[in-house]
């Protein structure tokens, strides 16, 4: 128990940090917030633009519903990795790796930060949402969509991990291959629109990606009410990558670390 104690503190105390960069750079993340959230009412927009659409609100509702969770989804991808591209610009990377604490409790807590800065913002989005439009609700299922978000995070923290090697490496070139990782999967995923009018070449990406799934249970329990039974199947996919994903992610985080330790690439220059 004391050990589980020390380990729990010790990720805890990394959630902590990240909530102090935040408030320390909080202008830039009022900035960030409100272009999340203007960005989210003008995609919301576009669906009442579709005038010869057969369910208007309908339409307006799918693509609210791919900005919310592709809002968190990327939250969850970007802060994993971000955690490493902060350390390395702070010039603390080496620090963190020589402190006496398990790499697992590390990248847990990073994990568990993105997770709850993900909801915060997702929660702040929805509620302004909600105002600027009447969202046809009556029949969404809430906790099966809820349900489909735990089960789809450790996926997205899985692909977190793995892109986290890349600013390990190189803080510069890490970070833009990051952000173009993370374009090829909104891409892909049918974040805004069907899977089915990307080039057929495209497709085997979309099948890999968990974000296609996450988002096709997500628009079944609320746009139709489907519960948690009849999504089994799309959570069992979400479950079995992210079940492969995260050991995957931290087993290339591990490799990359003792990599980058050996080289001496922990060293920022300029």
């Amino acid at each position: 128990m004391k050990t589980w104690m020390r380990e729990w503190n010790a990720a805890y105390a990394f959630v902590e940090r990240s909530f102090r960069l935040i408030r320390r750079y909080l202008a830039w993340e009022v900035v960030f917030l409100f272009y999340n959230i203007i960005n989210t009412l003008t995609i919301g927009l576009i669906g009442l633009t579709m005038q010869g659409a057969p369910n208007q609100e309908e339409m307006v509702l799918y693509l609210v519903i791919g900005a919310l969770f592709w809002g968190f989804m990327s939250v969850l991808f970007e802060e994993v990795a971000n955690s490493i591209t902060w350390e390395r610009w702070e010039g603390t990377i080496e620090y963190t790796f020589m402190a006496p604490i398990r790499r697992i409790t590390h990248l847990a807590g990073m994990c568990l930060f993105a997770l709850l800065y993900g909801t915060i913002r997702s929660v702040i989005v929805l509620a302004i949402v909600a105002l600027f439009f009447d969202l046809p609700l009556a029949q969404a299922d809430f906790p099966a969509a809820l349900v489909v978000l735990a089960v789809a995070s450790p996926a997205f923290m899985g692909l977190g991990l793995i892109a986290a090697v890349l600013p390990l490496l190189s803080p510069e070139r890490g970070t833009q291959a990051t952000h173009i990782i993370q374009g090829i999967i909104l891409l892909v995923s049918g974040v805004y629109y069907p899977i089915d009018v990307l080039p057929k070449w495209l497709h085997p990406l979309s099948v890999l990606s968990p974000a296609t799934y996450a988002l096709d249970a997500a628009r079944d329990a609320i746009l139709h009410g489907t519960g948690v039974i009849a999504l089994l199947p799309k959570l069992g996919i979400l479950l079995l990558i992210g079940i492969v994903l995260v050991p995957m992610g931290l087993w290339i985080f591990l490799q990359a670390e003792r990599y980058a330790m050996r080289t001496g690439k922990l060293k920022r220059n300029g």
